[in-house]
């Protein structure tokens, strides 16, 4: 029988939405579920039974692939990290199904990124979205509050860690040895094992939905403690190692980007004609390796707490707080991991249709650098009420608000690099757009919450979901969005459908807005935040029930937004019109960067009717 170190626990004295521990923003308890001590004895042989085919079917694989190497061993066209001897025995790619399983070639990779997490960034929508369903009326009317739960836990941990870095990853697998003139990245098999590592991540997280009488895990995606200790479900268990073997493909992938951006360059890329979106993948991949490894560390020690009596986080030991101080030092980190890149996708971007060049290039540069220092710095402003020291409190006040003077910044910069530009209003324009006045409004109402007073009548109210969802669903995806867009030419060939991108980017521009912005007036009436039902609140209930029912009708409108895209993208890819070899006419303005570069030389050689070196 597996053993829980006692903690307080949530019982049925505490309503659906909160725990016991006296510390912010501790999650869901679903009333009268949580509070036993152990496991039944069946249980824990159905999961060491689960455990063994797991292991036997993880040495198979390995033998697999360990034959599969024999069998057919390639490396790409012009593999950076590639050693003469390995050069002199390439052979041409393998088509089909053997291509995508085992490719090294960083373009591939790329596009196993992209296809990967728009799988997840579906399952994370479809979640939300019954959520919102259920959050029409005040009462429990669709889904249990336990299912909810578990949709909340999945929705925040697929948006961060599985669909978040991974999106990013894809545009610099594909782009960045192109932008540097590099043939691949430094170490193209730790790539390709990097990806591979996550969709079994995927599968652990997600295990609790799909494996029958194991309940999927209600932690929330902060997994705060004692909660996250004391349920049960092996399902937790399992999410915790997903969460971890994630975190380790990220950690290589960022090593990898760091080699290769120090040591790949092409002779005539110096560190000051390095591109803006590079600067800030390496910034990025700096954050993750202070920052992925510690949360690796943290979720060890959750695993421990949960099954072998340690008191890492009990408040017999290091006090469910300290699990706060270690997440919050991973997760406030982490939302500049997954902005950063937006931020070198929009610097990248609209300048090329304004025009003219990036206003402050250099201090684009150093505004980014400032931002990877200050992140490290501000965590706790998650935690003031928690009830730290009052000093401690003030300067990590000081540093949050510190911390918006670089992303004012580049907001400065880019409105800058549009005034009395040459403006050419095309999709990733719009979503450039879209992305600066999102996060304006993300940003304005995040110097709210680092502030004490304010903070502490607003924390774990619908507040802060508005305030990061606008950050990171109207900023980071927004950017990401204009990326695919700008770069979709590049990589399948062919032109979308304009029409429908100018749909999709408006449809979007109103869900997002107003989604998110119900929710900020949510919070002002004192919601609270990851409630399944809000029959009973501090709130006036009509007017919670209308603004609840705008937030849905805008989930429904940014979901639709996406099938637009969707729709447009595999058409567009299948079907749509050859794209010459400067879509965006960039060569006019002199503001043709490498890839693209690389992609004229690319349809040169095909339309001569030869075969290119470098080319898929």
């Amino acid at each position: 029988m597996y053993y829980y170190p006692r903690a307080p626990s949530c019982t049925s004295a505490h309503p659906v939405g909160r725990a016991t521990t006296g510390t912010s923003g501790v999650v869901l308890c679903q009333v009268g579920t949580y509070d036993r001590p152990g496991r039944p004895g069946s249980m824990v042989a159905s999961q060491f039974a689960l455990t063994l085919v797991t292991g036997v079917l993880l040495v198979v694989v390995a033998a697999w692939v360990a034959r599969a190497e024999d069998w057919r061993s390639y490396a790409p066209f012009g593999t950076g990290g590639a050693s003469s001897e390995t050069r002199e025995r390439q052979q041409a790619k393998p088509s089909g199904l053997v291509r995508w399983l085992t490719t090294v070639d960083h373009k591939d990779i790329g596009l196993l990124y992209g296809v990967y997490s728009v799988v997840v960034f579906g399952w994370a929508g479809f979640g939300v979205l019954v959520m919102r369903v259920e959050l029409l009326a005040p009462g429990v009317d669709i889904i249990s509050q336990s299912f909810y739960n578990a949709l909340m836990t999945s929705h925040g941990l697929s948006m961060l860690i599985l669909f978040g870095t991974p999106i990013l990853a894809a545009f610099s697998n594909y782009f960045i040895p192109l932008l540097i003139g590099a043939d691949d990245m430094a170490f193209p098999r730790v790539n390709a094992i990097a990806f591979w590592l996550l969709p079994p991540s995927a599968i652990l997280v997600y295990a609790g939905f799909f494996l029958p009488a194991v309940p999927a895990a209600q932690t929330s995606w902060t997994m705060y403690a004692p909660l996250s200790i004391e349920q049960p479900s092996p399902a937790v268990d399992l999410m915790l190692l997903g969460l971890h073997l994630s975190g380790v493909s990220v950690t290589m992938g960022a090593i990898n980007f760091i080699a290769t951006i120090f040591t790949e360059r092409a002779p005539d890329v110096s560190w000051a004609d390095l591109d803006i979106f590079s600067w800030t993948v390496l910034t990025q991949s700096g954050l993750i390796l202070f920052a992925f490894p510690l949360l690796g560390s943290a979720l060890i020690m959750l695993l421990l707490d949960r099954n072998f009596g340690t008191t890492f986080f009990t408040v017999d030991g290091g006090g469910p707080v300290l699990w706060q101080h270690l997440f919050w030092f991973w997760g406030h980190p982490e939302v500049y991991i997954l902005v950063l890149p937006a931020m070198g996708f929009v610097s990248l971007i609209i300048p090329r249709f304004s025009g003219r060049k990036l206003f402050g290039f250099k201090f684009v540069v150093y505004s980014t650098l400032a931002i990877g220092t200050l992140s490290f710095g501000v965590w706790a402003h998650h935690m003031f009420s928690t009830g730290m020291d009052p000093r401690i409190r003030a300067s990590f006040m000081a540093v949050s608000l510190a911390i918006a003077v670089p992303t004012a910044v580049k907001t400065f910069n880019w409105i800058t690099t549009m005034w009395n530009g040459q403006i050419r209003l095309a999709t990733p324009m719009l979503f450039s757009i879209g992305f600066v006045s999102n996060l304006i409004i993300g940003g304005v109402t995040g110097v709210f919450l680092a502030s004490i007073p304010i903070d502490l009548v607003l924390h774990d109210t619908y507040y802060v979901v508005g305030h990061f969802h606008y950050f990171l669903m109207g900023g980071t995806v927004f950017a990401v969005f204009a990326a695919v867009y700008y770069w979709f030419p590049l990589v399948s060939g062919r032109m979308y459908q304009r029409t429908l991108a100018r749909w999709h980017f408006w449809l979007s521009m109103v869900g997002v807005n107003v989604t998110f912005f119900a929710m900020l007036l949510l919070g002002y009436l004192g919601m609270p935040r990851r409630y399944a039902t809000y029959s009973v609140t501090v709130g006036p209930l009509e007017l919670l029930t209308v603004l609840h029912q705008a937030a849905t009708v805008g989930a429904v409108i940014i979901t639709f937004a996406q099938i637009v895209w969707l729709y447009n993208m595999v058409t567009s890819w299948l079907e749509g019109p050859a794209a010459d070899s400067d879509p965006w006419a960039l060569g006019e303005d002199g503001l043709r960067s490498g890839e693209w570069e690389w992609f004229r030389r690319k349809r040169a050689i095909a339309d001569g009717g030869e075969e290119s070196e470098d080319s898929d």
